[in-house]
């Protein structure tokens, strides 16, 4: 893995601007260069974050990091999402967006989505927060998985 080193400020900067937005600084990052990619390579991007994140959250649970674990399977949710947004022209950019494209694809797939989506919520906050028990982790999870599975077919 490479790294780049940038300033304490602009590591700060980047830490609110991700809190603020429920995303990652990597994703963050990604968002301030991907309008410049044409479409194709831009899911790609998506998929290869969705990769690396889900990679991280079997790494993080694996080591009972359940806290760490819960953001990245966020994170691979979300670059599905957006993988998905950006394939149908549907803007992903926002918490909002990621709710309102698990709704269109609910209507579509006649299936709802909406509470695997919840659960990854969940996870979310849980990361922020820390008040998940491992046995409301684990179900939590469980949905997760589901949800990322039924949205990596739909890319």
């Amino acid at each position: 893995m490479r790294r780049i080193e940038v300033s304490e400020g602009i590591y700060e900067i980047l830490l609110e601007i991700a809190r603020i937005r429920g995303k990652s600084i990597e994703e963050i990052i990604v968002e301030s260069v991907i309008e410049d990619l044409d479409p194709r390579t831009r899911i790609e991007v998506y998929l290869k974050l969705h990769e690396k994140f889900l990679r991280e959250a079997e790494d993080f649970y694996a080591k009972g990091d359940l806290v760490q674990a819960g953001e990245k399977y966020w994170g691979a949710a979300t670059a599905l999402i957006n993988a998905i947004g950006e394939k149908r022209g549907w803007k992903h950019y926002s918490h909002r967006d990621y709710a309102e494209i698990i709704e269109r694809l609910s209507e579509e797939l006649k299936e709802p989505l909406g509470r695997l989506f919840a659960s990854v919520e969940r996870l979310h906050a849980n990361y922020y927060h820390n008040f998940l028990t491992k046995t409301n982790f684990e179900a939590h999870r469980e949905d997760a998985l589901k949800l990322i599975t039924k949205l990596k077919e739909l890319v």
